[in-house]
This record gives C-alpha cells, sequence and structure tokens, in this order.
C-alpha cells in the first residue's frame, strides 16, 4: 500500500507513474515543523534496525550513523567524509522494528540524518514545503515486498541490448582512430574478450557535442560499420554544456530558440566546462528535451548505438562572473605580502569556482511559463537530459535498442537509462563501496549499473584491476576505465594477461545468466543484488553482513577486497556450493553454513550457489555477438 502526502505545489518531476490522491500533509502521520522554510520530520529506531535505501550513497548497505544530502554533486573523491555524490536517490526503508519506505519526490535538496546527531533517530529535513511524500507498506513487512511496491510506483526499469553486458574498455582518452584500433588489436592478441571501446571528450570537434573531429576520425561512419563488423560498438561521450561558439549550429540554434539556462535579468547563464564557454540547455522545458534529443541523430545515423551522459549534475568550472570576481580579487592583491588570512582566503576564493552554490543560485529555468530558480530543481536537471534522449531513442527505435548510461540521475532516470557509479579511485575499498551501492541503486530501480573497474583516479596495480574486475563480472555494466594521466590499466597491458583472459572469459560464460535475470527483475520490478537481510531477516549475522550480497534468486557473491591475501573469509547463512571460475574451468566444493576461509587465487572469480538452485554457463566467445546461449552447461 502506497500512501501519498502533499505539500504545498510540488514541481513536477515525473518520477511515479502511478496516479495516488495527494493527502493535505497537515494529515501525515509523523510529527513534523516546519522551520525558515524547511519542512522536517523525524522517526525513532531501535538499536537492531536497519536503514536501506538512498541508492547512489557513500558508505554502506546500512546507512545509520552518518548524514547524507540528496544534492547530485561533481565530486571525485568518494571518502567517507562525504554526504552526496553524482545522484539524488530519495528512497528511504526502515526494517526491523517496523517496516516501511519513504519516497521524497522534491527535486531540491534534503537532509538525511540517520543516526548521526541522536543514535535511536532519523530525522530528514526537505528544503521547501512544496514536495510529495510516500508512505509504503506491505502487509508481508518484508523489505523485498516494500522493494516491489515501491518500483512498480515508478515504472519498469530501463533494459539496454544484450551486447551492453559485454566487457567494455574505457579511458580518458582515445583521441583517435590509431588509439582505438590499438586498443581492439591489444584485446585480440591477448584473445581477451572485448564488445565495447568509449570515445571520450577528444573525439568532439573543440568539445562541441554531436561533432566528430573528422581530422581524429577520418569517414566516421565507415569507421563505425567496420567495428561494428568486427563485434565492437563505440560509444561516445555527450555532455551536458553547449559550446558558445559562432557558426556552431547546436549553440546558435539554442540562442535563437531560447533553449539556455538564463540569469535573473534574462541573459544566458554562461559557464566554462571543457570546451570553454558554454549554455547550458534547459532540459525542464519539453521542447528542450525534443530538440537535444534529436541532436543525438547526428550520431546514430551514423550507426553509434550507445552513449554516454556526463558533467550534467551540471558540473560547472567556473562561471564567467566568478571567474572575473576571482581574477579582479587576484589583481587588487598583486604586490602585497600575502599573509597566512589573505592567501588562503585568495585560494579558497578560486577553489570554490567550481560548482559554486553561488552560481547554482544565479541559474534560471522556465517551467510552466514561470522563471524558477535552479537551487529548485538541480537534482533532475541531469536526470531530464538522460530522458530527453532516452525518449528520443524509444520514439525512432523502439525499447532496448540503444545503450545509455549517465552520471547524473534522479528517481524515474531509471526507466530511460543506467547509471554508472561516477569518477571514482583506485582503492581497495572503492571495490567495497561499489559492492555496497548495487543493492542500493536497485532498490531506487537502477538495474544497469557499475563503477570504474579498477578505479577511474590515481594508478591502479595489477592485483587491485583483477579483483575489481572479479566483482564487475557480476555487474550488469561491466566497464574498465581510467583518467588522463594514470597508468594504463587495459587487461592486456598487464603482466601475465592470461589472468585477466580467465577472469573476463568468466563474465561471457554468465551472460546469458546475467542477461535473464535483469531482464526478469526488470520485469517484475524485482532486484538483482540484494542485502543478505532480504533473505535471512531472522540470521543477526546475515543482518550486519556488508561484504557479501545475493544475486538473482540462485547465488551469493563475496569479492576479495584486500590487497596482498589468498582469500577472505564469509559467511554462510544455509549450506550453499562455492564455486571457483576461471576461464573455462568451474570447480565446485559443498560448504555447511557457517564462517569458512576461501582462498581464491587473483585469477579466480568466487560465487556461492544456494542449495538445490543451480545456474547455466555457456561456452565462451571473443564478442556477445559469438555467444551459443543455446548450449548450455549449469552447475549448483
Amino acid at each position: 500500500m502506497i500512501t501519498k502526502y502533499t505539500s504545498g505545489t510540488p514541481i513536477r518531476t515525473d518520477a511515479v507513474v502511478k496516479d495516488f490522491a495527494g493527502i493535505d500533509i497537515n494529515k501525515f502521520p509523523v510529527d513534523y515543523k516546519i522551520i525558515d522554510g524547511k519542512f522536517i520530520f523525524s522517526f525513532d529506531m531501535q538499536d537492531s534496525d536497519i536503514v536501506f535505501g538512498l541508492g547512489e550513497a557513500p558508505r554502506g548497505i546500512n546507512k545509520r550513523g552518518w548524514i547524507y544530502e540528496s544534492f547530485c554533486s561533481d565530486d571525485p573523491f568518494h571518502t567517507e567524509t562525504k554526504s552526496s555524490l553524482y545522484a539524488a536517490h530519495n528512497f528511504l526503508m526502515l526494517n526491523g522494528s517496523k517496516t516501511f519506505g519513504i519516497f521524497i519526490d522534491f527535486p531540491a535538496k534534503i537532509r538525511w540524518d540517520i543516526g548521526y546527531t541522536k543514535p535511536s533517530r532519523t530525522e530528514i529535513t526537505v528544503d521547501g514545503t512544496d514536495f510529495d511524500i510516500y508512505i509504503i507498506e506491505n502487509e508481508s513487512n518484508k523489505p523485498i515486498d516494500i522493494v516491489k511496491e515501491f518500483r512498480s510506483a515508478i515504472g519498469q526499469s530501463y533494459i539496454p541490448p544484450f551486447w551492453a553486458f559485454g566487457y567494455q574498455q574505457s579511458r580518458w582518452s582515445y583521441p583517435d582512430k590509431a588509439a582505438v584500433d590499438g586498443v581492439i588489436k591489444g584485446y585480440n592478441d591477448a584473445k581477451i574478450p572485448l564488445d565495447c571501446v568509449y570515445l571520450d571528450i577528444d573525439y568532439m570537434k573543440d568539445y562541441k557535442d554531436f561533432t566528430v573531429d573528422e581530422d581524429k576520425f577520418p569517414n566516421f561512419a565507415e569507421y563505425v560499420k567496420e567495428k561494428k563488423e568486427q563485434g565492437i560498438h563505440l560509444i561516445p561521450i555527450i555532455d551536458a554544456g553547449v559550446k558558445k561558439e559562432a557558426g556552431y549550429d547546436v549553440y546558435e540554434e539554442g540562442v535563437e530558440n531560447d533553449y539556455f539556462c538564463k540569469t535573473e535579468d534574462g541573459e544566458i547563464f554562461e559557464g566554462g566546462v571543457w570546451p570553454g564557454i558554454v549554455g547550458f540547455p534547459d532540459f525542464m522545458q519539453k521542447e528542450v528535451r525534443d530538440w537535444f534529443g534529436a541532436k543525438y541523430d547526428r550520431l546514430t545515423d551514423a550507426g553509434i548505438d550507445g552513449f554516454w551522459n556526463d558533467m550534467n549534475e551540471p558540473a560547472i568550472f567556473y562561471s564567467t562572473k566568478g571567474l572575473e570576481k576571482a581574477l579582479n580579487k587576484a589583481k587588487s592583491l598583486e604586490g602585497e605580502n600575502l599573509d597566512l588570512s589573505k592567501f588562503f582566503n585568495l585560494k579558497d576564493t578560486f577553489l570554490g569556482l567550481s560548482n559554486s552554490p553561488e552560481d547554482y543560485s544565479s541559474i534560471y529555468h522556465m517551467i510552466d511559463g514561470k522563471p524558477v530558480c535552479h537551487d529548485r530543481v538541480h537534482n533532475i536537471y541531469g536526470a531530464n537530459m538522460t530522458r530527453a534522449a532516452g525518449e528520443h531513442f524509444a520514439k525512432k527505435f523502439g525499447d532496448g535498442k540503444i545503450l545509455m548510461f549517465s552520471r547524473a540521475s534522479y528517481i524515474g532516470a531509471h526507466r530511460s537509462s543506467g547509471i554508472w557509479f561516477g569518477d571514482n579511485h583506485s582503492w581497495w575499498s572503492h571495490i567495497l563501496l561499489n559492492l555496497k551501492m548495487l543493492p542500493s541503486a536497485n532498490m531506487c530501480g537502477f538495474l544497469y549499473c557499475g563503477a570504474d573497474l579498477g578505479g577511474f583516479n590515481e594508478n591502479a596495480t595489477r592485483d587491485l584491476v583483477l579483483r575489481f574486475l572479479a566483482l564487475g563480472v557480476f555487474t550488469p555494466l561491466m566497464r574498465n576505465h581510467s583518467a588522463l594521466g594514470t597508468v594504463n590499466q587495459e587487461c592486456y597491458n598487464f603482466e601475465n594477461s592470461e589472468d585477466f583472459r580467465d577472469v573476463v572469459t568468466v563474465r561471457y560464460r554468465l551472460i546469458p545468466y546475467l542477461y535473464y535475470t535483469f531482464k526478469k527483475a526488470s520485469e517484475n520490478n524485482d532486484m538483482i543484488f540484494r542485502p543478505l537481510a532480504f533473505d535471512y531477516p531472522d540470521d543477526k549475522m546475515a543482518r550486519e553482513c556488508e561484504t557479501q550480497v545475493m544475486l538473482g534468486n540462485e547465488c551469493m557473491i563475496c569479492p576479495v577486497y584486500e590487497q596482498n591475501v589468498s582469500g577472505r573469509y564469509v559467511y554462510l547463512p544455509e549450506d550453499m556450493t562455492f564455486v571457483k571460475l576461471s576461464g573455462e574451468n568451474a570447480e565446485t566444493k559443498p560448504m555447511e553454513k557457517g564462517v569458512h576461509f576461501i582462498e581464491v587465487a587473483l585469477n579466480e572469480v568466487p560465487l556461492f550457489i544456494k542449495k538445490g538452485k543451480q545456474i547455466p554457463l555457456c561456452k565462451p566467445a571473443m564478442r556477445t555477438s559469438e555467444l551459443n546461449t543455446e548450449d548450455l552447461t549449469y552447475i549448483g
């Protein structure tokens, strides 16, 4: 059962697809207060209660003990000190003494104090008074039934093409045809399967959306066709900002048709991103979404069938006005002897240019013919960019034909695309962070998801990449991605690349099972990844487990996440079969309920299968298009 409470006049987000009659917030069953225009309510928790949800968020599967913010943030340092990442997924569920879910449909900032200030209390602060709150309950009191109830209200999750479950290689950047061909050759020579190679910002002409630098990629359409004949899909990036340039038709059309975000005085808001000064399309307007979505045709007409949307929080390196102020301040201090206070004040001025709250507050959108400050809709900006593309693709190609995933997101965007978890680091702790995000993202409808395997920032080591890949074998998006200036972390670049072949080959053997599990989860509003607490609610060790998650109805996954170890301890909440997969080998061993140390070599992928269950494996191939999904063997 879902009950909707309405306060004020909410801005429409289209997160919920079912119609619910809104009950006046005055009848909200929880005590609340309004202070300085903010709606604040709270509820008590027992010591044994677990709080799930919030989708792509820092810290654990159990969200207790920290303060989180719903605020899409361009911040690559995903440490425990952070309160928000790139997404705003406003679904929370209490499980224990009571079991219920809360979804707050509000596109601005929300603060979730989940037992931080007071361990036995959750306090939620909505930064406004115009919103809808949905309370989700179910007679079974089972967490999975709460999730299914909620997911049925927000609509079916996006299903990507079958080939999007293949292994994918990305880097900032493969800037030209020779670099891309080199990647493909490297994988082919090492006999490591591969389906996709990514084109980061350098494929564009001067970083302009929907352009291709013909010097770097001559005869682009022919090149895309040639790669497809080799079984390789090229996946270009699209950014939110449109370069300000005379003669660039996308920008000029945006100006002519009044499609860009404005300042309060009606001027186009100008910010700096990769190409320099850009305009930001006002994705709050359907007309703008239709216009921007149709621009993807320039690339799909060339044969492109996959995209990743980026920088759409929106990320702003600086605004023209903010930069001018900072430069004037620096100029005014020229020749001065800068003491401690003056130096750090100047330093903070320049550090504060990027994604400045002052800049966000100066942006205005047109909604229903009225100007609305960006602060009120920040969290749905990136979601509406991706919606623009997703709706256009569905209209032109039908469902499931185009790969699409995004960095920024809000609940509702799960119907148009997947997500990746942003610019992580080559840190061992980020293997676990990836694992913990998977069930939380699934709760919010985002099934096609995954992290940058091996880590995006910093230099990855051979063992880290292998262990990261062994988790990525199970994530729907299996993409290795790294940053400019870091070591090359393509699988073939490491010593003894046959170990990488063994791990990636396991992925291809599992694709029929993973794809079937994915489709079933989408169609049934189910989860691919679940906390152990969902399946074993009366088992305290399972309820507190944060390093293992359930996969489908058959499996439990348990990645090795520490350096210089031969394996790890696992907890089995019931008798299971331990499976070690490596290349075409599958070693099985029945194990009883309890704690076990399992040895896992760097070229092995650990997996547990529940008693009485089996999963299919197919013969491996170099491309998903070459997989025989009918000739299967079963293990369990």
